[in-house]
């Protein structure tokens, strides 16, 4: 493992969160505990809003799980860390806004961590695919998400050949939001990352947690939690200082001051 397979850079209220294990951007067992420290302390800081993620260099983003590593031991079931598998996995309570930069190769355990996220921007020459079919394995998270964020029969061709998709059919899919040339994507991500840091915390906050928790619930069931005060973004926002200052800006025709509180 790299000295520092982690680096970070706090700009304002975004925090840039870039993989950088040469060659290939792989996750081992150590790395991924390092991710998960990450996120969790995205997670509780109140200065912070959104998270971005990409990988080192121009030809990967992440190739997910690091077979090296497993050859030499990294149990495949080993301790992951906070987060589970790459720090974002199946994070707890995590109610910020987290941005997917793809620069390259997203195949693996490298797709489930993006589709973690809850933005998805591309470079043209990504390319993504869940090659595990062919070693003889499951991408487990993949069979959960993506049949839900694609249509059916794409999800599961992916899934049953492991075929590679490039940036352009997985934006036609709806895999991903935006493809941008490669000498564009940061600039894009970071304009992403600084409309959404410029928004109110606490809704984003709210809309995650009502999506995250409804996803299995039928329409009215969600709606009943809401109105019995059951989701604690929920009645957090309605009770809140943001709450006014956003009527009382639309009142006063001025942009809102978010506190997140």
């Amino acid at each position: 493992m790299t000295e520092n397979p982690i680096k970070t850079n706090r700009r304002g209220a975004v925090l840039e969160v870039t993989l950088d294990r040469p060659r290939a951007n792989a996750i081992d067992l150590a790395t991924s505990r390092i991710m998960g420290e990450v996120f969790t302390e995205f997670r509780d800081d109140p200065n912070l809003r959104v998270a971005v993620l990409t990988g080192a260099g121009d030809k990967f983003f992440c190739p997910g799980w690091d077979l090296k590593a497993a050859a030499d031991g990294d149990a495949v079931d080993g301790d992951y860390g906070k987060g589970g598998f790459g720090g974002l996995q199946e994070m707890r309570g995590l109610n910020k806004p987290v941005i997917a930069a793809v620069n390259g190769i997203c195949c693996g355990g490298g797709l489930e961590l993006a589709l973690s996220a809850d933005i998805i921007l591309a470079a043209e020459h990504a390319t993504f695919a869940l090659p595990e079919i062919r070693s003889g394995t499951v991408a487990d998270a993949a069979s959960v998400k993506l049949p839900k964020r694609i249509p059916y029969h794409i999800a599961m061709e992916m899934l049953l050949t492991g075929r590679w998709v490039d940036a352009g059919e997985a934006a036609r899919w709806g895999m991903v939001n935006h493809v941008y040339p490669a000498a564009d994507l940061a600039a894009k991500t970071r304009e992403m990352a600084d409309l959404i840091a410029s928004g109110p915390p606490l809704v984003y906050a709210a809309i995650k947690e009502i999506v995250r928790e409804a996803e299995d619930m039928k329409f009215q069931d969600a709606m009943n939690r809401i109105t019995r005060s059951q989701f604690a973004t929920v009645e957090r926002l309605y009770r809140s200082e943001d709450q006014m200052e956003g009527a009382r800006a639309f009142a006063e025709k001025r942009d809102p001051v978010w506190k997140g509180r």
